[in-house]
């Protein structure tokens, strides 16, 4: 294999594959690797796990076709180290050498690497609507657990199918996040799948910040795989299996307090707060929210290292109290809500509390309170 390609782009798509290479759920004897495969002047580069695959086309200046694999963390920085402008790059079964400029590496092969290769469906893709898909995931994908040794279910979101569009929910027990994107088709109706969130990660860092829809995005799934088309990428993820939490069941049908505040002026104090249990030794120290007619009162109090407090102002319906939560995940759902005054409904100090952005009925996030004394 040999070619001749712009660092800048061959850069991206190596940074690219390589999020999927030895990653979690790579088997301890598989060295992490990246395929690089030329054909004529296209270039494939994939990066793999047993449970994902991400592959990336792009164009070059092909000289001789071949395949071949590299280490994806040294063949990144050699990249990156260099000066903008021509790599080339000549690989065969044992070694490929990359250069720039005056600059040489002849890496070897990993020895036992191999890539993955997932099953595709044979079903026509649908195309979705970039921007509120990964509006969406925005909202929802913070609310999946990440640790995959206690309920591996819980770190997928579920994508349902439902009368009106595609709800996207996610929960780690401890919160819980659905998104209601109206109109839109991605399953038949009365289907769901059980999509990875570190799949859906991926794809909400492809669409970027601020995409629009003339973004290309394709979903298509079979019983065991889904497949993401986003331009010139493709993800392929196993889907999960096992029995999702009946979230509906968790839905209060009604809040008798309720707290309307700027969400800015929430998420900062609340950033603010927090730094005083940054250093206790349990990180996670709660901050005491005490709810009154003019507002509420943010609190965070540690024997180690002293007490914060802020108040902010708002309109706050119901009766005083006083309800304590994790401040990370707390502020997770301040950041995920899109309109400028949030509404925080609360029931009791024991309960799970909703927060979602005034006027707008499409997005809830549930937290459970913490306890204190």
């Amino acid at each position: 294999m040999k070619f001749r390609t712009e660092r800048d782009g061959l850069l991206e798509a190596l940074v690219t594959a390589g999020r999927a290479a030895g990653g979690r759920g790579a088997a301890a004897t598989t060295s992490p690797s990246i395929q690089l495969s030329l054909r004529g002047n296209q270039l494939e580069v994939t990066g793999s796990d047993p449970d994902l695959v991400v592959e990336v086309r792009t164009s070059v200046s092909g000289d001789a076709d071949g395949v071949t694999l590299v280490p994806p963390r040294l063949i990144v920085e050699i990249v990156r180290s260099f000066e903008p402008g021509t790599v080339s790059i000549v690989g065969d079964d044992d070694e490929v050498r990359i250069s720039s400029g005056r600059a040489e590496f002849a890496v070897r092969v990993p020895v036992g690497a191999e890539i993955t290769r997932l099953t595709s469906p044979d079903s026509d893709g649908i195309t979705l609507p970039s921007a509120p898909f990964a509006d969406g995931l925005r909202q929802v994908v913070r609310a999946a657990l990440t640790d995959d040794s206690r309920a591996p279910q819980l770190t997928g979101v579920l994508m349902v199918a439902t009368d009106t569009g595609l709800r996207l929910v996610a929960t780690d027990s401890y919160r819980l996040a659905f998104r209601d994107l109206e109109g839109l088709t991605a399953l038949p109706a009365g289907n769901q799948v059980l999509v990875p969130a570190r799949a859906l990660g991926e794809i909400q860092r492809l669409l970027g910040p601020s995409p629009d829809d003339s973004d290309t995005l394709v979903f298509r799934h079979s019983d065991l795989d889904a497949v993401f088309d986003v331009g010139a990428v493709r993800l392929t993820t196993r889907l999960l299996r096992g029995p999702f939490p009946d979230y509906q069941r968790l839905l209060p049908p009604g809040y008798p307090h309720a707290l309307h505040v700027a969400r800015d002026e929430l998420a900062s104090a609340l950033r603010r707060v927090r730094l005083m249990g940054r250093d206790a030794k349990d990180a996670a120290t709660p901050v005491r929210i005490t709810f009154g007619t003019d507002g509420a009162e943010l609190a965070v109090l540690t024997p180690e290292s002293g007490r914060a407090s802020e108040r902010v102002d708002g309109r706050f319906d119901g009766d005083e109290l006083t309800v304590a939560f994790n401040p990370g995940y707390l502020l997770d759902g301040v950041e995920a809500v899109r309109a400028d005054t949030l509404v925080l409904e609360v029931i009791d100090s024991t309960k799970p509390a909703t927060l979602r952005g005034d006027g707008e009925d499409d997005y809830r996030y549930l937290l459970m309170p913490v306890r204190v004394s």
